[in-house]
C-alpha cells in the first residue's frame, strides 16, 4: 500500500493538471481574410501548439496560467505575436498575418534602371559579366552599350542613351560625379573608361527616370558603388597584356596600391591601323585605395589615382586628299574620392558623406598651334536616410551637395575660362505601400551662379507586383542640365536645358530567366540653339553664332531584353533590341532633324559558355545598328544621308588555372572577326566639296593578356567575388 501511494498521488496530480488546461482555438488568415493552411501556432516559451488545417483553423491545449503569448509563423509572412488572457476554459484567437517585405517577394522600382549589383531582385549584370563579355574589352561603358536603351557610337567615347548625346549622361561613383570618366578625347578615336569593373560591387545603368539624388543629366546616369571591405587578405596581383604591365599589392584587405605602365607600340606593330602614329600612345598611372570598417557601424573609403599619358597622331586635314596635321596630346589627371558612412539607432538612421576632387589638363598642339584644355571639380555631399516600416523596407532621405567647377580652353590668342559654383538640395522617400505596391517620390532643386538660375524638379516612380515573379513600373519626372561650356563661354544669359521623362516597364524574373520590355517618351525643351547661316557638321567646331534656349525635340520608342542562364548548362545568353524615333532642333541645326548620333534600330546578342573540363570561359557577341543619319555641309534641306549599318562579331576566351597555389587567368579576345569596314560618319573640307569617311582605328583587333595572384590568400577568388 505504501508503494502504491506515490503512484496514486502522481496520477492525481496529472489528472488535476489535465483538468486545469485551457483550450486555445482560432483561425490564421492573411490581411484579405484568405485562410493560410499549415501555419505554425504555439505558446511562446512552451511546447504547446498546433498547425492550422486547410481552412486555416487550429486548436490545442495549454497548461499555462493567467496569461500567455501566442506566436504564429508562415513562410513569406511577418512573424505574429499577441498576448492573451487565459481566464476561460476556451480562448479564441484571430490571427492575421502580413506578407513579409523581403527581396524575394517585394516589388522593386525598375522603370528606367538596369541594376548590376547583388542587393536587389532585379540583378542584370555583375563585374564578372562585364569582363567576360566579348566585344566589351572589359570596359564598363562598352558593355553598357550592349544593353537596351543605349547604342554604340564608334567615333567618340561616352554613353548615348535614347536619343541623348554623350554630354547628357553622367558617371557617378559613391554619389560623386566623375569629371573625367574617360581618357582624354582624341578626334574620331573613342577612349576607354578610367576605371576597372572589379573596383565596384554594383553598377546601375539608368536609361531615364532616375532618382532625385542625382542631376545635371538630361538622359541618364551611370551609378557605380565601390566594394566594401570583406576580408583581411594580403598579396600581390600581377598582370601583363599587349598594352602594358601592372602590379597591385593589397594589405589586410584595407589598403591597396597599384602601378601600371602602358605602351601600345607592341600592339600596333602586330596589326594594321587606320591611324598614323608619330608617337605611340604610352602612359603611367598609379592609384591608392583605403577601405576600412572603423567600427561595426561605420566605414571609410578613399580612392585616389594619378595618370600621365601622351601620344602624337597624324590626322587627315580634310582640306586635300593626302594632307595631314599633327595632333600632340599630353594628359595629366588627378582624381580623389572619399566617402564616410555611419549608421545608428540600430541601423534606422544612416549618414553618408563624401568629398571628391579632380584636376585634368590636356596640353595640345594642333597643326603647330598650341592649345590647352583644363578642368577642375571639387564636390562635397551629405545624405541622411531614415528607414522605417516593417523590416525597415521604406525610407526617406534628404541631402545636399555643392560643386565648385573650373573649366578652360586656350587656343592661340583665345583664352576662354569659366568658374561655376552650383548647389543642390533634394528629398526623396521610397514607400512600400503594400507588398505589391511601391512608390518613390522625390524633389530636387539646383542653383548655379554661372547663369544665375535655379530650378525645381519633381520625380515619381511606381511599381506594382502583377504576379509572383512579374511586375509593372512607371517613372516620370523633370531633368535639368546646365548648357555645355562652349556655349557658356560666349553667353551666360542662357537658361537650364530641360527633359521630361515618361517610362512604362514590364519585367518578369523566374528560374534564372529575365524578360523585360520598356516604352518611353522624352520631351526636350529650352535646348541651346545657335543661329548660323549654314550648317557645319564638324563635331569639334566652336560656336560662332548667336545662341538662345529656343531649341526643342523629342525621343520615343521601346526596348526589349531577354536573358537566360538556365536552359543551357553552364551557359548564359541575352539579347536586346531597341527602337528609337527622335528629332531635335538644337546646336547649329537649321531645322528639326534626327541627330547624327542616333540610330533607329539597335540589336545585340551575347552568349557565354563555361567549359568545365578545361576551366575555360568562351563568349561571342553580335551587334547590329542601323545606319545613322548625316547631313551635308551647308545643307538647307537637311535630307539625311544614311550610313551603312554597323555590324560586329566578337569572340573572347579566358582560361583559369592554379599554378603552385597561385590563381592565374589567361585571356584573349578577337573583335570584329570578319573585319567589316564600318563607317561612323563623314568629315568635310572647309568648302564642303570633299567628303572623307570616319572609320575605326583598326578594322579587326586581337588582344592577349595574363593576370596572376601571388598570394595563397588571394590565389582563388571567393564565390562572392564571382557572383558580385
Amino acid at each position: 500500500m505504501k508503494k502504491l501511494l506515490p503512484l496514486f498521488l502522481f496520477q492525481l496530480l496529472l489528472l488535476s493538471t489535465l483538468f486545469a488546461q485551457t483550450t486555445i482555438k482560432g483561425k490564421v488568415t492573411d490581411r484579405k481574410g484568405e485562410a493560410l493552411p499549415s501555419a505554425n501556432v504555439f505558446v511562446k516559451g512552451s511546447y504547446d501548439g498546433a498547425t492550422s488545417d486547410l481552412d486555416g483553423n487550429f486548436t490545442f491545449k495549454t497548461s499555462q496560467k493567467d496569461t500567455a503569448t501566442i506566436s504564429a509563423s508562415f513562410v513569406g509572412y511577418e512573424p505574429f505575436e499577441q498576448k492573451i488572457k487565459l481566464d476561460k476554459p476556451i480562448v479564441e484567437v484571430s490571427i492575421k498575418l502580413e506578407e513579409a517585405m523581403n527581396v524575394l517577394n517585394t516589388v522593386t522600382i525598375t522603370a528606367g534602371t538596369f541594376e548590376a549589383s547583388d542587393s536587389k531582385k532585379m540583378v542584370m549584370l555583375k563585374p564578372l559579366d562585364i569582363v567576360t563579355t566579348a566585344g566589351g574589352g572589359a570596359d564598363i561603358t562598352a558593355v553598357m552599350q550592349l544593353l537596351p536603351g543605349s547604342q554604340r557610337v564608334g567615333e567618340q567615347e561616352g554613353l548615348f542613351v535614347r536619343g541623348g548625346s554623350a554630354s547628357e549622361t553622367k558617371t557617378v561613383i559613391d554619389g560623386m560625379i566623375v569629371q573625367n570618366p574617360f581618357f582624354s578625347s582624341t578626334p574620331d578615336v573613342p577612349q576607354r573608361g578610367r576605371f576597372t569593373p572589379f573596383m565596384f560591387k554594383g553598377t546601375a545603368f539608368s536609361t531615364g527616370g532616375y532618382s532625385a539624388q542625382y542631376g545635371q543629366a538630361l538622359s541618364s546616369v551611370l551609378l557605380l558603388q565601390t566594394k566594401d571591405k570583406t576580408d583581411n587578405a594580403s598579396g600581390w596581383n600581377l598582370n601583363a597584356n599587349m598594352a602594358g604591365i601592372g602590379a597591385t599589392y593589397t594589405h589586410k584587405g584595407s589598403v591597396s596600391g597599384s602601378v601600371y605602365y602602358s605602351n601600345l607600340s607592341p600592339y600596333f606593330n602586330l596589326i594594321q591601323s587606320n591611324i598614323i602614329f608619330d608617337k605611340m600612345p604610352q602612359g603611367f598611372s598609379t592609384s591608392l585605395t583605403v577601405n576600412e570598417n572603423l567600427t561595426k557601424n561605420s566605414s571609410l573609403k578613399i580612392y585616389g589615382t594619378y595618370t600621365d599619358n601622351q601620344s602624337t597622331i597624324l590626322f587627315p586635314s580634310y582640306e586635300e586628299v593626302g594632307t595631314k596635321y599633327r595632333f600632340d596630346l599630353k594628359n595629366r589627371n588627378v582624381f580623389t574620392n572619399g566617402s564616410y558612412q555611419v549608421n545608428f539607432d540600430e541601423g534606422r538612421w544612416i549618414l553618408q558623406t563624401g568629398l571628391s576632387y579632380s584636376h585634368n589638363t590636356d596640353k595640345l598642339t594642333i597643326g603647330g598651334n598650341a592649345g590647352d584644355r583644363l578642368d577642375e571639380r571639387t564636390q562635397v555631399r551629405a545624405v541622411m536616410t531614415r528607414l522605417f516600416g516593417r523590416n525597415n523596407a521604406s525610407s526617406v532621405l534628404f541631402g545636399t551637395e555643392f560643386h565648385a567647377i573650373k573649366v578652360g580652353n586656350v587656343y592661340n590668342q583665345y583664352d576662354f575660362r569659366l568658374n561655376e559654383n552650383y548647389g543642390t538640395a533634394f528629398v526623396e522617400t521610397e514607400l512600400y505601400i503594400t507588398p505589391k505596391l511601391a512608390g518613390r517620390f522625390g524633389l530636387r532643386s539646383e542653383y548655379t551662379n554661372v547663369i544665375d538660375k535655379a530650378n525645381i524638379a519633381p520625380r515619381i516612380s511606381l511599381a506594382y507586383k502583377t504576379g509572383q515573379y512579374s511586375q509593372v513600373s512607371l517613372a516620370a519626372g523633370q531633368f535639368y542640365q546646365t548648357p555645355e561650356k562652349n556655349y557658356l563661354y560666349l553667353n551666360q544669359n542662357l537658361d537650364f536645358e530641360l527633359a521630361n521623362h515618361l517610362i512604362l516597364n514590364y519585367q518578369i524574373i523566374k528560374n534564372d530567366r529575365t524578360f523585360r520590355v520598356e516604352a518611353f517618351r522624352k520631351d526636350y525643351k529650352d535646348l541651346v540653339r545657335e543661329y548660323t547661316t549654314f550648317y557645319d557638321p564638324n563635331p569639334y567646331r566652336f560656336p560662332i553664332g548667336k545662341t538662345d534656349n529656343s531649341g526643342f525635340g523629342y525621343a520615343q520608342g521601346f526596348d526589349g531584353f531577354f536573358r537566360d542562364k538556365k536552359s543551357i548548362k553552364n551557359g548564359d545568353f541575352w539579347f536586346t533590341y531597341s527602337f528609337l524615333d527622335t528629332k531635335r532642333l538644337f546646336r547649329n541645326y537649321q531645322q528639326e532633324a534626327t541627330p547624327t548620333f542616333a540610330s533607329k534600330h539597335n540589336f545585340s546578342v551575347v552568349y557565354k559558355q563555361f567549359l568545365e573540363k578545361i576551366s575555360t570561359n568562351v563568349g561571342v557577341t553580335f551587334t547590329h545598328t542601323s545606319g545613322r543619319p548625316n547631313y551635308d555641309f551647308a545643307t538647307t534641306s537637311f535630307l539625311p544621308i544614311y550610313m551603312k549599318p554597323y555590324q560586329n562579331v566578337s569572340l573572347s576566351a579566358s582560361y583559369i588555372k592554379v599554378i603552385k597555389g597561385n590563381f592565374v587567368v589567361f585571356y584573349a579576345s578577337l573583335d570584329n572577326i570578319f573585319a567589316r569596314k564600318n563607317v561612323f560618319g563623314y568629315r568635310y573640307s572647309a568648302d564642303g566639296k570633299q567628303r572623307f569617311e570616319v572609320t575605326p582605328p583598326v578594322y579587326r583587333t586581337f588582344f592577349l593578356g595574363i593576370s596572376m595572384n601571388l598570394s595563397k590568400q588571394l590565389s582563388k577568388p571567393k564565390e562572392a567575388d564571382l557572383e558580385n
